[in-house]
């Protein structure tokens, strides 16, 4: 089962539900306030960098002088 990020567009909670592939457009209720709003919301999980997009620095280099 695919693990999909939602957020509720009543409160703004975010959150994440294991969802059968059968049931992945039914609707989900959040788990703060209970209300059946909530949208799928963008992965960044699975958005994988292309080369040479690394946010991180080099290694062995601190930047600092």
């Amino acid at each position: 089962m695919p693990i999909y990020e939602y957020r509720c567009e009543n409160c703004g909670e975010s959150f994440e539900k294991l969802v059968k592939l059968s049931d992945r457009n039914a609707e989900v209720e959040c788990p703060a306030c209970g209300s059946k709003n909530a949208k799928k919301a963008l992965s960044l999980f699975g958005m994988g960098a292309g080369k040479g997009n690394s946010s991180a620095g080099s290694c062995g280099t601190s930047g600092f002088s």
